[in-house]
């Protein structure tokens, strides 16, 4: 009988032991976004192979995705700078290489954007090269479901080369719908093909490859200009990676020994997009020691309130979060890149 206590004892420890542990480390099937890093972007750029030397810091802030365990996400309850998402909310479909594949496409194609409207700004050279089409998703009833994956470009098919994304589309639409076609397309670097048969597309009466895609460019200046981002994905530090390259080309000292930090899209134009997770996005800045902080003030338009009546833009998200951290760091709202180079020119003046 005494023997029985004993085990029943070591037993119901042993139970307790693993539900502690399972509570605090078991992986769910949800993730927490959290305020990240905030990098300085002249490690990424160098500018006729040099980094900036000048003193001050442009920042770009990113957020940290991280998995959840039932204590952290309990821990998140209540927290404005944490976040809750399920892995659907998060990836969609996507697999999780499938979705880091994704983010590197963003932000290559967010470095590529900033080059050109850095250079256009300072009035100097670039070329922008087309690659293909970037593919972003395989539909399930695709022939090249298993062929095709996300992160391939296709550079030809049926040995016709393309310009754009619209002249590929244009091509496939002539194509009798019982085709067979052949693409030439890359993979991690590597030439491939592969073959297959035209299906129909999803709510409309066209065929084609049952690919999402978008292009996939290049840009380059003169003088050569290469931005490595390394692990950090997605598009948002566009806006600071073109003040960065601006800076250098341009010879133009905007930070003036300030730690300045942002986030935004940017487009070829220049133009200033929202992004999401900005107030971790501020929290990290702030942490980090930032004096102002660049938001884009993206307009909120009647078609956004009809399908969104509580939309909050990105600027005064930013002032919300500011105001809870009770930060003394500047949230200046842009809408373009004239509007960041323009703040940045005129406060150094009286700094």
């Amino acid at each position: 009988m005494k023997f029985n206590k004993t085990r029943n004892k070591v037993f119901g420890a042993i139970f307790i032991f693993i539900v502690v542990v399972a509570f605090f480390f078991y992986p769910t099937k949800y993730y927490l976004e959290v305020p990240g890093s905030a990098e300085d972007t002249s490690q990424f750029v160098k500018v006729a192979g040099k980094h900036d030397q000048k003193k001050g810091n442009l920042l770009l802030t990113t957020v940290g995705i991280v998995n959840g365990t039932p204590f952290t996400l309990l821990k998140s309850v209540g927290n404005n700078f944490e976040t809750i998402y399920s892995q659907q909310e998060l990836m969609g479909d996507e697999t999780n290489e499938e979705y880091l594949r994704v983010q590197q496409y963003y932000m290559k194609s967010a470095t590529n954007n900033a080059i050109q409207a850095a250079y256009s700004k300072a009035d100097k050279p670039f070329t922008k090269k087309y690659l293909g089409v970037y593919v972003m998703d395989v539909m399930d009833n695709s022939d090249f479901k298993n062929k095709l994956a996300i992160g391939d470009t296709i550079t030809s098919i049926n040995g016709y080369h393309f310009n754009n994304a619209d002249q590929f589309i244009k091509y496939v639409k002539k194509q009798n719908k019982k085709s067979t076609v052949k693409i030439k397309f890359t993979r991690d670097g590597k030439e491939k093909t592969a073959s297959g048969k035209l299906v129909k597309l999803a709510d409309t009466k066209r065929f084609g490859l049952g690919i999402t895609l978008t292009d996939n460019t290049e840009a380059k200046g003169k003088p050569a200009t290469k931005i490595d981002a390394g692990s950090i994905g997605g598009p948002s530090a566009g806006l600071m990676f073109t003040l960065q390259v601006y800076s250098q080309i341009a010879n133009k000292d905007l930070k003036a020994g300030r730690t300045i930090a942002g986030t935004g899209t940017i487009s070829p134009d220049g133009t200033v997009g929202p992004i999401g997770g900005i107030e971790k996005k501020v929290y990290a800045a702030s942490q980090e020691g930032a004096t102002v902080f660049f938001a884009p003030d993206d307009p909120v338009t009647k078609l956004i309130k009809k399908y969104e009546p509580g939309y909050v833009n990105n600027y005064h998200l930013a002032l919300r979060a500011a105001k809870k951290i009770h930060t003394k760091m500047k949230i200046v709202p842009v809408k373009n890149l004239n509007d960041a180079i323009n703040y940045l020119e005129k406060t150094k003046q009286s700094k």
